[in-house]
This record gives structure tokens, sequence and C-alpha cells, in this order.
């Protein structure tokens, strides 16, 4: 069963929207309770033929409740992993195969030697493995900058692409605001002159001290976190700290990102999005502090076959603080019999 919505989050006289974009079909029945005490799911790796040379990426299979469920792929945003995606994966395995990637530099997949970090890098290597996945095309999702790469990826290759979901696109923000990063440090850490120092300074930030940074930042409620869950960022935390490759892909993957948003306006990701056929979603908090919600009308209304929820109290992360809600909308823009 499905009901039908208005993003009534919508806030702001520049977002009261009317018409079919806001109407978000929503599965009412058969999703369970999320599962706070799930484990994510153990990885492997695949060997992916790429530019670079081999790559060995790294994954997260949720199985579906049927063998024969369609396949879902879920792209992590910078300084995450595919655990980002362990409570939705869950939720979706009623009616859908899950696999979540660790993007180049990031989680256990380590970059090839001469990567490049840019969205259209990460593109080349989604793409490579969607090519060679058992079962295509896919359910395509991504959250912040692994957003921004899936729009990559259904705009060059449609055919691999059934349906798109974007939680919070890393879309261009300009903002000079210090308190969108978890760290204030992190935009002197950008500069000639004093990055090097800076940099310094962040990497010998405990990993306790990331994680709950990094929580403060992306959730709207960071004290509804469960502690298990803040225990298991802060074990990701530490395992990154030993990785000589970790920390440089992190740095490089956002300069990258924001070099992107300075680009003329043809190449801009906001030009991507009128290519994209696949029926999409866009998916934001209301008090994303990372990205404003202000960019969520243009980017979902610039997406031919797009439709906007707004989920409020929620913040940059709404696969991992509202869960249960993005899985109702993924599985009502997968059963959808039009868009």
């Amino acid at each position: 069963m499905t009901t039908t919505t208005p993003a009534a989050a919508l806030h702001g006289r520049d977002m009261l929207l009317r018409g079919e974009l806001t109407r978000v079909p929503l599965v009412a029945d058969g999703i369970p309770p999320v599962d706070l005490t799930a484990k994510p799911p153990p990885g492997r790796h695949v060997e992916l033929a790429t530019r670079w040379g081999p790559l060995w990426l790294h994954l997260r299979e949720t199985p579906g409740a049927s063998p024969t469920a369609p396949t879902a792929v879920h792209l992590h945003g910078l300084a995450g992993s595919s655990t980002n995606w362990t409570d939705l994966a869950g939720l979706l395995a009623v009616r859908l195969r899950s696999i979540a990637l660790d993007l180049p530099g990031f989680g256990r997949s380590e970059p090839p030697a001469g990567f490049t970090f840019t969205r259209q890098a990460n593109a080349h290597v989604v793409i490579r493995f969607l090519e060679q996945l058992d079962a295509r095309p896919v359910h395509l999702s991504g959250n912040s900058f692994g957003a921004a790469v899936a729009i990559e990826v259904a705009a060059l290759r449609p055919d691999l692409i059934t349906s798109l979901t974007l939680i919070s696109p890393a879309m261009p923000d300009l903002r000079p605001n210090p308190w969108r990063l978890s760290d204030p440090r992190i935009a002197l850490a950008m500069l000639p002159m004093v990055g090097g120092a800076t940099r310094r300074q962040l990497a010998a930030v405990p990993p306790a001290d990331r994680a709950v940074q990094l929580m403060r930042l992306c959730f709207a409620d960071p004290d509804a976190v469960p502690p298990h869950r803040l225990a298991e960022a802060v074990a990701e935390f530490e395992e990154r700290a030993v990785l000589p490759w970790a920390g440089p892909a992190l740095g490089r993957t956002t300069r990258e990102l924001v070099h992107s948003w300075l680009v003329p306006p043809g190449r801009s990701l906001w030009h991507r999005l009128p290519e994209i056929i696949a029926p999409a979603l866009v998916v934001w908090g209301s008090d994303d502090r990372v990205v404003t919600v202000r960019k969520a009308p243009r980017a979902a209304a610039l997406l031919p076959r797009g439709r906007l929820l707004v989920l409020p109290r929620t913040g940059h992360v709404a696969q991992m603080e509202r869960p249960q809600m993005v899985a109702r909308a993924v599985l009502g823009l997968v059963g959808a019999d039009s868009w």
C-alpha cells in the first residue's frame, strides 16, 4: 500500500511549491521497525579494471527477502563509507537487495595510483562496477558527494539505472560559513600558506573527537544517535587513522568538490540534472547545515521526472537519521507505476 504526501516541511516563501513536484508516493505497509542493533553486513572486495589500473573496490551487501529481488546500489558522502547505509539497507530488504560501496579513498577501498578524486573519476569507477554486476539496471542512491557521483552516473549511463534517489546532494553551495564544516579549521587546511600546519593539527584530533564532530554536523539531533552507532563510527575513524591514503583522499576529494562548484555553468552539476531520464527522488533534511535545503526545490525541478521530499528535524544524512521514512519513499519510488 502507498500513500501520497506533500513535503510538509517546506518552509520560506521561496519553497512554497505546488503541483506534482512534492507529491511523493510513500509505502505505508510492510516495512519493519528499525533494528538499531543491526551490525553492518560483512564486507568484501571486487576487482575492477579502471583507467588508472586495477582497483579493489570494497562493498557491503544486504540480501533482499527474495533471491530475485531487484538491486539497489548506495554511494556515501565525504568522510563516510558503506556503513552509512546499514539501517536503510535493512529496511529496504523487504523489496530490494542492497550493495553499499566504499568509494576510492574511503572505507576500505584503496585508491589506485593517479586517481583524480573528482566526481567524474568516481562515476567512472561506479559505472565499471555496474557494468560487471550480475543484476542491472539498478536503483541508484547517493548521499552528499555520493549523490553528485550518482547524478554523473545517471546522466552518462541511463541504461544502467532504473531509478535515482538523491539525499542532500552536494549541489554547488558557496556560503562562506565555517560552521558548515565538522571542524572550522578544515577551511584553513585548503590554503597554500597555512594548509600544511593545519592539516597536521587536524590529523592529531583523536578519532573519538572526530566522530562526535561529524555527528554534530550531520545530524539535526546528534544526541539521538544510539551509543553503539557512535562507537561504530569511532572504530571506523580509528581504522582510517592507520591507512596512509585515507587522509589525503579526503582532502583531495573535498578540494575537487569545491573546485567543481566554481566551474562555468555549462560544466556545473546543475547542468547535469536535466539530462537524467530515470524517475528521481530528491530527499533533503530541513535542518541540513552542510548543503542548504534552499537548493532542494531547484534540484528536484530540474530533474525531468523528479519529486521532492523534505523531512522536518533532519540533517544532512537522512538515510541514517530517518531511515524508515527514507525507506518508505524509496520503495514508493520503486513501486510507482508512473512518475
